[in-house]
């Protein structure tokens, strides 16, 4: 077994980490940090977005990323988005669309919005699409999705 020691930025807190260098970034959270917001849904294939984290910024499938891939990097998930425990704006505008019905795929829909609007602050709705394309939906049929990224990049952006 290859074990490695890691060192990482979860939620805004410095972690270092002992553990198989082979295992998946959303393994680790889900089960040394009991980060649930990310989900396995298509058993680590990458298809479904529902384990959307950020990695320095980006939005990432955490089940395509070795743990090891992770050394001196910045993850962010929907846990940390508040350090409080309130609401974010991105996700109380999922709220007030409607946009939440089994509530599965929302954790990551969110976190692949907040890289979305980090980097386009205003996007059309084609952006959105593309941002969100690899984010699988059953219940909503997206178009609750897409009212509530508009919401909330005007919610939090109303300034600019």
């Amino acid at each position: 077994m290859n074990k490695l020691t890691v060192h990482f930025t979860l939620n805004q807190q410095s972690i270092r980490l002992e553990t198989l260098a082979a295992r998946s970034l959303l393994d680790v959270l889900r089960e040394d940090f009991a980060l649930t917001g990310a989900k396995d849904s298509c058993g680590g294939d990458g298809e479904c977005g529902a384990c959307t984290i950020l990695l320095d910024g980006e939005a990432v499938n955490a089940c395509l990323v070795l743990i090891s891939q992770v050394e001196g990097r910045h993850v962010l998930t929907i846990e940390g988005l508040t350090p409080d425990g309130s609401l974010h704006p991105i996700q109380n505008a999922y709220v007030q669309a409607g946009a939440i019905q089994c509530g599965y795929c929302t954790p990551g829909m969110v976190m692949a919005t907040k890289a979305l609007l980090d980097h386009t602050p205003q996007p059309d709705e084609t952006q959105i699409r593309e941002a969100l394309a690899g984010n699988l939906c059953r219940c909503t049929g997206y178009t609750k999705i897409v009212q509530a990224v508009q919401f909330a990049a005007t919610e939090l952006h109303h300034d600019n």
